[in-house]
């Protein structure tokens, strides 16, 4: 993503993501209000908020020193008060340590959760709060902090009874209580959260309170994907945004929980030890061979690499919110039959787990698919095979030949245009 902490002054970020953060794809376009691409992150110019100082430039400044921290990681020692080798997660480029709001009085407001029911962020004075701005269609960087969120709490055991969690709707034209509603159903959390939305204008003034960008680009959503960290007393604490990096899903869970456990009495016990050094979630390119567990032959193995030509299309069982998932993925059998007539490489699908409501969604999803699928299906538990097959959104085509990638698509295509661009491809073309 690009981070516009001051207008006109873009951040950039590391390389692997900016072909999805401009808005590029290899081809096709989603409907109107779908987060189809990647997310841009954009500030507002600075402003007074009546507080007695201008929020806005503090957010601004903020934004922009986590987008330094993230530029320089690999640079040098990052100046969040400790050195890289202290705390690993300041010289990884996929996780974001934080930065800090100085303890200003977060912005009120008051909205409808996914039961329609009114909700204000005074309700959840007295505990901590995750405030994140999650567009309500997203298949790219919101289920990241979705997960992240969740498995933040989790980490924290009964100490998390005393966080609550909450979305905002950044989407412009999917407002309704039944988009936060599909939304929360679609990734397992109805219950688990509070997922906010309103009107337009609603929406808009607690976009600006915020510094969020917030708009519909060419047809695409684009928003700022910032994540708050708001104290017991209603105080802005820190701002994280989330990176396009599947395997980081864990380490920033982790760190969002030490946060929220050092602002929680007794400073309870975070569980987990992952480590968070970039090394250990570094992606795993079509260059290297990977042996994957599959679904589909259940108790398989499935190898991915340089050997063989590979058709891979990576997907998530959420994408039942936005598409006909069932639909989508046994018309690919369609695909199998023309590859094994055409000598075309031959198809896997890969899940995509750091983003699941469970470990076994997939698998128990293609349980009920009730048509067999005629390729294999394969689960990437840790995102690092996505990484390093650099997929941006879900779903994502990539076809691979001596392990270098040589032709990749965004979104659902029939059977027969995949067919057709994988010939292209193979040829050349």
């Amino acid at each position: 993503m690009t981070v516009h902490g001051i207008p006109g002054k873009p951040f950039p970020v590391n390389s692997r993501r900016r072909a999805a953060a401009s808005g590029e794809r290899p081809g096709g376009t989603g409907p109107a209000g779908r987060s189809h691409d990647g997310v841009t992150g954009h500030g507002r110019e600075a402003g007074t908020d009546g507080r007695g100082g201008s929020r806005r430039s503090r957010l601004a400044a903020a934004v922009a020193g986590l987008a330094g921290a993230v530029v320089l990681a690999g640079c040098g020692p990052a100046s969040h008060g400790a050195a890289g080798g202290s705390n690993p997660a300041l010289v990884n480029p996929d996780v974001d340590p934080g930065s800090s709001l100085g303890e200003v009085p977060a912005p009120g407001f008051r909205l409808l959760n996914q039961f329609g029911q009114p909700m204000s962020l005074r309700d959840s004075r007295g505990k901590v709060v995750l405030l994140a701005f999650e567009d309500s269609l997203c298949t790219t960087v919101c289920p990241l902090t979705t997960n992240e969120m969740v498995e933040a709490k989790r980490l924290l055991g009964a100490a998390g009874d005393r966080v609550q969690l909450l979305g905002v709707d950044a989407n412009p034209v999917a407002t309704a209580v039944s988009d936060v509603m599909a939304y929360s159903r679609a990734h397992g959390i109805v219950n688990e959260w509070d997922f906010l939305t309103g009107t337009k204008a609603q929406l808009a003034a607690v976009w600006k309170e915020y510094h969020i960008y917030a708009a519909v680009v060419n047809g695409a959503v684009d928003h700022t994907p910032a994540l708050y960290l708001i104290d017991q007393q209603g105080r802005e604490r820190e701002i994280y945004l989330t990176q396009m990096a599947y395997a980081s899903v864990g380490q920033q869970a982790q760190v969002l929980a030490r946060q929220i456990a050092a602002l929680l009495p007794g400073h309870p016990h975070v569980a987990g030890s992952l480590s968070l050094a970039y090394a250990t979630i570094s992606g795993l390119t079509p260059a290297q061979t990977v042996t994957l567990p599959a679904i589909e032959p259940p108790g398989g193995r499935v190898t991915l690499g340089p050997g063989t030509p590979h058709l891979v299309v990576f997907f998530a069982t959420w994408l039942t919110e936005v598409s006909d998932l069932k639909a989508e993925l046994t018309g690919l059998n369609s695909y199998v039959a023309a590859a094994r007539r055409d000598h075309l490489p031959a198809l896997t699908a890969v899940d995509e787990a750091p983003t699941e409501p469970s470990p076994d969604a997939a698998r128990d999803y293609l349980a009920r698919l009730g048509t067999p699928l005629a390729y294999q299906v394969a689960v990437d538990e840790n995102g690092r095979v996505a990484d390093g097959y650099e997929v941006q959104d879900q779903p994502w085509y990539v076809l691979t030949r001596s392990g270098m990638t040589v032709w990749t698509h965004d979104g659902w295509l029939p059977a027969a245009t995949v067919v057709r661009d994988v010939q292209h491809a193979m040829a050349g073309r």
